[in-house]
Formats: C-alpha cells, structure tokens, sequence
C-alpha cells in the first residue's frame, strides 16, 4: 500500500521509518516550536495525507518524547481529511520545551479500521466480568 502525502509547506519533512520493520512512522515539526510548561498545542508538521480508504491514521506518542514529559493527544486522522496533520501535544513539565525545525514529534500507525452500523438495543449480552470497570480485577 502506498500513502500520498503533499508538502503543504517547501521546508516540510516526509514521514520515515528509522527501521523498515518499524510500526511506526515519524511525523516533523515544521518550523520551530515552543510548547510552554502546562500547555497543550497543536504542532504543525507541513504535510497533508490522502490515507486509503477504511483505513485511519493514528498519532502516538514516540518513546523518546514520552521521556521528556511531552504527551501527544487526540491522534485520530481519519481517510476523508485532507487538511495539515497537526500533533497535538501537552507539556506536562515546569519548563517550556523547544522543538527545532525537522525534529521529532510523534508517530504514526496506519491501520485497517472497521466501519460499524451502530443499532441501539435494550439489553446487551451477559459476560463473567458484566459491568466490573476501573479497578474491578483489584490490581
């Protein structure tokens, strides 16, 4: 399977993989950028994406990034969006962090997804867990 992208801007790096076998491909930062202690931004990255369709993009963190005290959020790039795939991050430190232009933000996964119908329903089927959530293993 191939993945169209454009550089929106000139400067703008492609996706890579640092190994061929790796899940993950590295998204950018386009330009420099400084996420403040505390706050959460969207980072640029240049690049727009046509992904196939019934699949999605997902962004997550890059273990480098974690180790900084930067965490990535709400990564979901869906098949029909055309616009700039931006990274949005939240700066959990007490310092600003500061992104170089062509630095390493975060990854991204490609994945198959599946389209459901959604039906609503009175009662749902009956498991040994039910309705046993957050903490119902005790662990």
């Amino acid at each position: 399977m191939k993945l169209s992208v454009k550089k929106i801007n000139n400067e703008a790096v492609l996706p890579t993989r640092a190994h061929s076998y790796d899940a993950g491909m590295d998204l950018y930062v386009n330009g420099r950028q400084v996420i403040t202690a505390h706050t959460t931004v969207a980072v640029p990255t240049g690049i727009s994406m046509e992904i196939p369709e019934g699949f999605v993009g997902l962004i997550w963190d890059k273990s480098s990034i974690g180790a900084k005290g930067l965490k990535t959020l709400g990564g979901v790039v869906d098949s029909e969006y055309r616009g700039e795939v931006k990274v949005v991050v939240h700066n959990l430190n007490n310092e600003d962090i500061i992104f170089e232009h062509g630095q390493k933000i975060a990854q991204m996964l490609i994945q198959k997804v599946e389209l459901v119908d959604i039906e609503e329903v009175t009662d749902l089927s009956s498991t040994v867990r039910g309705e046993g959530g957050f903490g119902s293993t005790g662990k």
